[in-house]
């Protein structure tokens, strides 16, 4: 069994949604793990609130408690790839994610994700992601080491106040003739409303308000494929992902859109064409703009088959 030296944490939400105690909540909150497994958890004192004292199969439910927790799995798939720091100081930590590695721990994933492998390389505990990448997308993603400052760079995120540019591959060509001779330099503004679909981790475009929106222009082609840069306004759930799909331009080796593939292997000859280029902001400590940039570019001449 493999445990996550790190605990993870939730937050029980303001409206109760029907129970009695901690145990109950999180057996509805993660369905896919065995009631036993809880029990176990909390019998062996692997759950626990903020103060670390523990949380019990009787532990009441109350709202906005933080509740944490130590991951297991039973294995682990090894991420070959490496991840590098861009940038670091007493308050932030820039890093360069590659394809598959996940942000944080999730599903088979507890300590092969890119928080456990930089808390380990720098030794830094505290070190907590302030946002997220797919794990198939590759790029920069933003750390807090700082946890009395944190909260002001989750609010750059949460309000808007970041540009993050990326590049994406896509192909243009359908086999039968070229959707548009001249692509290079034209843009699309994606505005519409995306909602969780079935399966829940996947999104769909319905009718209603706009919730997203993204500007995408084309700025380079060859006869099948073509290199977009894409500026999301927004940051909804794959939404680059559908937004492409929405313009006839789905990301290359994409196996959510346009339609759901069978679970498969990662496949490193094959990544999803899609790269988080760069973070642009003004600081909110030092006041002072930021411009973050991945050594690493997308390129036609680059795409495996």
């Amino acid at each position: 069994m493999i445990t996550s030296p790190y605990p993870s944490v939730l937050s029980l939400p303001q409206i109760n949604p029907g129970v009695v105690t901690v145990l109950e909540y999180l057996i509805i909150k993660f369905p896919r793990i065995n009631p036993a497994i809880w029990r176990q958890r909390m019998s062996d004192g692997k759950v626990h609130r903020h103060d670390h004292s523990l949380i019990t199969a009787q532990s009441p439910f109350k709202a906005q408690e933080r509740i944490y927790y130590y991951r297991e799995v039973e294995s682990e798939p090894v991420i070959a790839a490496a991840e590098a720091i861009i940038y670091q100081d007493a308050h932030i930590l820039v890093a360069y994610k590659p394809h598959f590695l996940p942000v944080i721990p999730g599903g088979v994933f507890v300590n092969e994700c890119l928080q456990n492998r930089l808390r380990r390389a720098t030794g830094i505990k505290s070190l907590q992601a302030v946002h997220r990448l797919d794990r198939v997308t590759a790029g920069l993603v933003i750390f807090s080491v700082n946890p009395a400052t944190r909260h002001l760079y989750h609010h750059l995120f949460e309000s808007g106040q970041i540009q993050k540019t990326y590049q994406a591959i896509a192909r243009i060509n359908d086999g039968q003739q070229l959707i548009d001779q001249h692509l290079v330099g034209k843009s699309w503004e994606v505005n519409n409303r995306l909602v969780r679909s079935q399966p829940r981790f996947t999104m769909q475009v319905v009718e209603g308000e706009s919730n997203s929106h993204s500007i995408i222009t084309c700025i380079e082609q060859s006869v099948v494929e073509a290199l977009f840069e894409l500026r999301p306004i927004t940051g909804k759930t794959h939404q680059l992902r559908v937004h492409m799909q929405c313009l006839g331009f789905g990301i290359k080796h994409d196996k959510y859109y346009p339609v759901l593939q069978p679970l498969s292997s990662d496949n490193n000859d094959a990544p999803l064409q899609l790269l988080a280029k760069s973070l642009n902001f003004i600081d909110p400590v030092t006041k002072v703009p930021r411009s973050f940039s991945a050594a690493r570019n997308l390129s036609l001449s680059d795409i495996c088959d």
